[in-house]
């Protein structure tokens, strides 16, 4: 079964990597259930409103490699 993994917008070369990888990538706001999250680390939220709840492991992208992530993504899948 392909994981699908909701990728944060601005983040387009991880988004490449994880599809040849062989993940299904989606939007964090796509409301789909995912099976991780990719995060900019970026915090744009200025009210400190949270409107979507994942209930996956989450990573931050901040000073990472495409490969970083999926490493860090697989790592917490096994755990």
């Amino acid at each position: 079964m392909e994981r699908k993994i909701a990728v944060e917008d601005g983040l387009a070369p991880v988004k490449e990597f994880l599809r040849n990888k062989g993940y299904q990538v989606v939007g964090m706001q796509s409301g789909q259930q995912v099976d991780g999250a990719v995060v900019s680390g970026m915090d744009n939220n200025m009210m400190d409103i949270q409107n979507v709840v994942i209930d996956a492991p989450v990573v931050n992208a901040r000073g990472k490699t495409p490969q970083d992530i999926l490493q860090e993504l697989e790592s917490k899948w096994l755990h």
